[in-house]
């Protein structure tokens, strides 16, 4: 498994974190990001990171900025991303498994992130047919 992971300037000191335990797992994780606190739009790098997922680079990803809602609101326009805004463990398990998410989106305040992150990287695409057909609703609005 390879994670990607992207900030702005609001983000750089939890994504340091979460790289950080994800290396501990022995996670390979891709750094996307800005990696200091000068001020740059969101907007680019939530790019970055979406662009890595469609074309393979990484599986999953994980965008940071100061409330989390502008990067997953970029990453939903890009074809074939879908982004959970996400502030619990249970969010993260729920976007991932109801809405299949490829990516998800994190406040530079967020809480409890190890368990955040475990929670979006381990739980599994649901096999519902009801999910699965949501899934084609949504994909069928990228058209």
């Amino acid at each position: 498994m390879k994670i990607g992971i992207s900030n702005d300037h609001h983000g750089v000191e939890l994504k340091n974190k979460i790289i950080k335990y994800l290396h501990e797992r022995g996670i390979e994780c891709i750094n996307f990001g800005t990696n200091d606190n000068e001020n740059v739009d969101y907007v680019e790098y939530a790019v970055k990171l979406c662009t890595a997922i469609n074309e393979k680079q990484v599986d999953l990803g994980i965008l940071i900025c100061g409330t989390g809602i502008g990067m997953s609101i970029a990453a939903n326009k890009i074809k074939g991303i879908r982004c959970g805004k996400v502030s619990t463990v249970r969010e993260a398990a729920l976007t991932k498994e109801h809405n299949m998410a490829n990516v998800i989106a994190l406040s530079e305040y967020t809480e409890n992130v190890e368990e955040i992150v475990d929670a979006f990287i381990n739980t599994k695409y649901s096999t519902e047919e009801r999910h699965i057909r949501r899934i084609e609703e949504i994909a069928q609005l990228e058209k």
